[in-house]
């Protein structure tokens, strides 16, 4: 168990510092903004709050005084939260407003740090073993510490997950909405941190041994200062990452589509606008590519028409997998009759019964990522019946 709590703030302890580095990489173009400014303050305490716990994993002492590693990981923990409020207040609220309301967070905060403080020295908090500042071990002022410093981190929690949804609704900023619907799971998770440690205190004070299922507030704490510090830096990345991801799935659709295009660009080569074979250099030329693979395969299907036998539509869609969705199936249908379609075009046999039928089952050639998505499974069902063959 102790492997466990510990593993768990090296992984809150490095989240932290990671999100820092990043954000100090932006420190020359955003140090004049204030909410930049509380965001470094607040990974710079979650940094001291977790590296504080791993030192308390490891020795009784810190700089020489019995448990003060303890005292510092809570007093940073109290000022992550008021920090990540204030965060909160930049991101959402008018300049007057966030400044008067981040006065009060201040003075709340300098009010439960002073207050910890002297409940830890006149309960003998550096005489005590570490072990007290976990269950409290029956002593008045050591559970009123632990249920104050719990409290401190809990009222929070419940505030800015009470703020973020409303606020999320009302950005037209789509990294920002992001970052707060995380920073409102971050607050469900942390909450649920405080929940656990509060059982713990209590039942230990009760005389109630609960087992392994102690280490429950160490993964919720772990969990939800990961994803803390993911919400925290989103708001920067967030766009990037999903414009990476966007041009990674259309690199995936483009070479699944290949093998299908070949084919129909072989049976007819008219359909190709530019020379095939050259290399994709950016995101733009991606998108046109794309595009353009679309366009030469639908035009490559529509000169197969003649040769589209009509009387075996849909036979061969029991070539799926079984317990495959309609979709699939019709996927692998249309495969098939393209494959037929093509082998009796270079044979130059035309079917009885070839009339033109329609334009591709009715599919949306409107949309187009609905389009690439169904010609992907097309195009995969294609490779699959080669593979067959």
């Amino acid at each position: 168990m102790t492997t466990t709590k510990t593993l768990c703030f090296v992984i809150a302890a490095l989240s932290s510092y990671a999100a820092l580095i990043y954000r100090l990489c932006q420190v020359r173009r955003s140090w004049r903004d204030n909410a930049y400014r509380a965001l470094v303050i607040t990974l710079l305490l979650q940094c001291v709050t977790f590296t504080m716990g791993v030192v308390v994993m490891g020795s009784d002492s810190f700089l020489g005084v019995g448990n003060l590693a303890i005292l510092l990981m809570h007093l940073s923990a109290v000022a992550v939260c008021v920090t990540a409020q204030i965060i909160l207040l930049h991101w959402s609220t008018a300049d007057e407003e966030a400044v008067r309301k981040t006065r009060y967070w201040l003075i709340t905060g300098i009010a439960v740090t002073a207050l910890l403080i002297a409940l830890f020295f006149i309960a003998d908090g550096p005489g005590r073993p570490p072990s007290d500042f976990n269950t409290g071990s029956g002593q008045p002022l050591i559970l009123t510490y632990l249920l104050v410093f719990i409290t401190s981190q809990a009222v929070p929690c419940v505030t800015i997950f009470r703020q973020c949804g409303p606020y999320a609704r009302m950005t037209d900023k789509a990294s920002l909405r992001q970052a707060l619907r995380l920073l409102s799971v971050a607050a469900v998770v942390l909450f649920l941190y405080c929940t656990a440690r509060t059982v713990n205190i209590l039942t230990a004070a009760a005389g109630f041994d609960i087992g392994a299922w102690t280490v429950l507030a160490s993964l919720f704490s772990a969990a939800g200062i990961a994803i803390l510090s993911v919400s925290l830096t989103i708001s920067s990345w967030g766009d990037s990452a999903a414009k990476l991801l966007n041009w990674a799935h259309s690199y995936r659709s483009y070479r699944a589509l290949y093998p299908l295009w070949r084919d129909l660009y072989e049976s007819s080569p008219d359909i190709v606008l530019d020379p095939p074979g050259a290399a994709v250099s950016d995101a733009s030329d991606l998108n046109y590519r794309l595009h353009r693979r679309v366009i030469e395969i639908r035009d490559g299907w529509r000169d197969l028409r003649p040769y589209i036998d009509r009387t075996v539509d849909g036979a061969d869609g029991g070539a799926a997998e079984p317990g495959a969705s309609e979709e699939f199936r019709q996927a692998f249908a249309e495969a098939a009759q393209i494959r037929r379609a093509l082998h009796a075009k270079r044979t130059g046999a035309l079917p009885d019964d070839n009339e033109d039928a329609g334009d591709f089952h009715d599919r949306d050639t409107d949309n187009f990522t609905a389009e690439v998505d169904w010609l992907t499974k097309v195009a995969s069902a294609y490779r699959k019946l080669d593979s067959a063959r």
